[in-house]
């Protein structure tokens, strides 16, 4: 999961006509200064103002784990945002090449509307997904809908590179809102507004929270030792002090290497205080505040990859279908894009105070 927040970077076009050039849709893009025009995708080429790669689930990202042949678009997206108030950001499939014309694929569903006017959809498209009641505490799902190279929203493909395109939700616009998803088949960008992130967490209110744990000496229960988040500079380094969790039932431990049993798996252990058999991982603070619903203390951690955030935080994630492959949907970690599994996705995590 990426976050992409608003005016993080300004350019001097935007799309203002759409014409045609034999059977492709041409968008001239015209020097216009009320708008901000961005530009996403693969390629790396100048006319790309964000340049994405495929998300590998669970931060793997060595030389053994790399994408051989990525199914994101070379020129995958474009938004175009006003200047003035209310600053409404509309976003659109497809981008301009260097030649300036809209690029897509050979295989790429396109048609002409009733209108007249060409219009088309990525190979494997540009879906979106706008939360509902915002992105806030009270967030809820919203319904995946594919984003048109015209701007146009339509229900979703049978696959994702079917050559039959949805039908049109005409009662819907491609206008952005805080919290949206963008999902171009490999990666999934968060879109964040400037008034959204006011009444988000900072790196430093996390960092307090951490420092909060911490300072209330949390400990093992069997080993007694006291436990420790880690700084979040250390983030894919595991210490010595830092807590472990069963995430079948949330009991936090220190590390162990003990409550294997034969007739379980060998990633799975058994709890020494409620025998309860499943996962033990270490915990790791979630630390970008953009995926933060609200300001709660970190008492949650998903599971299996043990990433811990806020309660409302973690349950809002949990429900969140990601689009993942052609056709499949699951939810997701956000920190780490690793595919949550259990009853609930998420654990409460039971921590044990000092006993002196």
């Amino acid at each position: 999961m990426r976050t992409f927040y608003r005016n993080s970077r300004e350019a001097n076009y935007s799309p203002l006509e759409i014409g045609f050039k034999g059977r492709l849709p041409l968008m001239e893009p015209v020097y216009q200064v009320h708008f901000e025009f961005l530009q996403i995708g693969r390629s790396t080429e100048s006319p790309i103002d964000f340049v994405v790669t495929d998300t590998i689930s669970g931060s793997q990202n060595s030389d053994e784990t790399q994408i051989t042949q990525s199914t994101i678009s070379r020129f995958a997206c474009r938004i175009v945002c006003d200047r003035n108030a209310p600053y409404t950001a509309r976003i659109f499939a497809a981008g301009f090449d260097s030649s300036k014309n809209i690029f897509l694929g050979e295989k790429a569903a396109k048609w002409k509307n009733p209108d007249g006017h060409m219009d088309g959809l990525t190979t494997n498209g540009v879906l979106v997904m706008h939360p509902k009641g915002g992105f806030t505490e009270e967030s809820k799902p919203g319904v995946w809908r594919e984003i048109s190279v015209c701007g146009d929203v339509y229900t979703l493909r049978e696959t994702r590179s079917a050559q039959q395109r949805g039908k049109l939700v005409e009662n819907e616009t491609n206008i952005l809102q805080d919290g949206s998803l963008i999902d171009l088949c490999g990666a999934t960008l968060l879109w964040r507004t400037a008034d959204g992130l006011f009444h988000t967490p900072t790196q430093k209110h996390i960092e307090a929270l951490r420092q909060e744990i911490n300072a209330a000496r949390p400990q093992c229960p069997v080993g007694l030792n006291t436990l420790a988040f880690p700084s979040i500079n250390r983030k894919d380094v595991v210490e010595e002090k830092q807590p472990w969790a069963y995430l079948s039932c949330g009991h936090v431990h220190g590390y162990h290497n003990w409550g294997h049993r034969s007739d379980i798996e060998a990633n799975e252990r058994e709890c020494p205080m409620c025998r309860t058999v499943g996962p033990y991982v270490p915990l790791w603070l979630g630390c970008e505040a953009g995926f933060y619903v609200d300001a709660g203390p970190p008492t949650y951690a998903f599971t299996p990859c043990g990433h811990v955030c806020s309660e409302k935080s973690a349950k809002y994630w949990s429900q969140i279908p990601l689009p993942h492959g052609t056709h499949a949907f699951h939810a997701s970690c956000p920190f780490c894009a690793a595919q949550l599994t259990g009853e609930h996705n998420c654990v409460k995590l039971i921590f044990q105070g000092p006993i002196d």
